[in-house]
């Protein structure tokens, strides 16, 4: 965590304080920070937002500017907060982020995106509204398919070296594992548009 700006979401201030940090900014309703919690943290650095309306991730991540966020605690955890996670990459498609959890890695999928894989690595697409898109690398293109929530999904595809995704909308979940963090940001700091 050093080096990095840090921003908790509400209750994620005592996982930051435990990892050894005092974070940047705290951004959330702070219904979750416990009052032995929010003393230790300076008044300057608390930025409520206390509408209900949407979740402490939502609220944290449309009040970031940053070319790349990497959000840590929203995954594994309760699977109700790791559902609205995702629907929340979706909703502020515009802002990078990158979903960080113990065993996978989580982005909303730029237009394009190269990803330097080794054969064999997990590549999954989840949809959260109609999308189409083409693929270049992996066992089982997604050419021709029409993906939706409901209907096509493209879960455990496999690379079979690097990875050239294309999606017609910001409607498609990328899922890899963790051990493709660092291909994925160099993917993403090279993604046109991104």
């Amino acid at each position: 965590m050093t080096g990095r700006v840090v921003v908790a979401a509400d209750g994620g201030t005592e996982a930051v304080l435990a990892a050894g940090r005092t974070p940047d900014a705290v951004i959330g309703d702070m219904d979750s920070l416990r009052p032995e919690i929010r003393a230790r943290i300076p008044a300057h650095v608390l930025h409520e937002i206390s509408e209900q309306d949407s979740t402490d991730f939502d609220k944290g991540l449309r009040s970031i500017a940053a070319p790349l966020i990497l959000g840590h605690g929203f995954l594994g955890k309760r699977l109700d907060h790791q559902l609205a996670a995702m629907i929340v990459l979706v909703r502020r498609a515009a802002q990078r982020c990158v979903l960080v959890g113990a065993e996978d890695v989580v982005c909303l999928c730029p237009p394009r995106l190269a990803l330097d894989l080794p054969a064999g690595e997990r590549v999954s697409l989840f949809p959260m509204g109609p999308v189409r898109g083409r693929s270049e690398g992996v066992r089982w293109p997604i050419d021709g398919l029409d993906f939706s929530p409901a209907v096509q999904g493209g879960t455990s595809n496999e690379a079979l070296g690097p990875v050239t995704l294309t999606l017609e909308a910001p409607l498609m979940l990328l899922i890899l594992p963790i051990d493709c963090l660092d291909a994925l940001l160099a993917g993403l700091e090279r993604a046109p548009g991104w």
